[in-house]
């Protein structure tokens, strides 16, 4: 299993430890040639803007984009999330626009800037989440797929499976082999989000 990590930017260094702890093989992702040959991709926290900018930069942006959108599995976590999003709150647009979701950054505001919870988590039970200057998904997409269009080949629509929510905000969704996470869960010492990232990448 060959995982690539997102390098560009933010904190991307405790999930490749996650990763490696579970086995699998690490690449680096700092250039375009880096995507050959993955087998799922994370794109970890950080600062969104310049993560989306340093992408375009390196010429990787529309390639990452068209793999994520042909079913390359990808674990978006904090501003990984804000990267996926079709759209941003207060923002002209979003960024890779893959999943189907709105996004209101930096939303608990400066006094619950970051603080940690114990929350259910859809499939995996009690999670210990860590929220930093975290975004939350604020709306859903109506059923579409990825593209944003009502139907796909043979009819089988994804939809926006919400897997957790804290004080009734959505803070963890599924969409087809897209993972978006408000939180970061590199930062505990818990996998199994991790695993179940792998588990959609086999």
């Amino acid at each position: 299993m060959r995982i690539g990590v997102l390098a560009v930017q933010g904190a991307f260094i405790e999930h490749e430890h996650m990763m490696e702890k579970l086995g699998a093989d690490v690449v680096e992702i700092r250039q375009k040639d880096d995507l050959a040959d993955i087998d799922g991709i994370i794109l970890p926290g950080g600062e969104s803007t310049v993560q989306s900018k340093l992408l375009k930069e390196l010429d990787m942006f529309d390639l990452l984009r068209e793999k994520i959108l042909a079913g390359l599995p990808v674990l978006g976590t904090c501003a990984g999330l804000i990267l996926l999003a079709d759209a941003i709150e207060g923002e002209p647009s979003g960024h890779l626009r893959t999943l189907p979701v709105t996004v209101k950054r930096n939303a608990y505001g400066r006094q619950l800037g970051s603080f940690v919870t114990l929350a259910p988590l859809k499939s995996i039970g009690e999670f210990p989440m860590t929220f930093i200057r975290a975004p939350y998904i604020s709306e859903i997409a109506a059923q579409c797929d990825a593209a944003g269009t009502a139907s796909v080949p043979g009819g089988q629509v994804p939809t926006v499976e919400i897997l957790a929510r804290v004080d009734d905000r959505i803070v963890a969704v599924q969409y087809d082999r897209q993972l978006g996470l408000a939180f970061h869960p590199e930062l505990t010492g818990d996998t199994r989000i991790h695993e179940y990232f792998l588990s959609l990448c086999r």
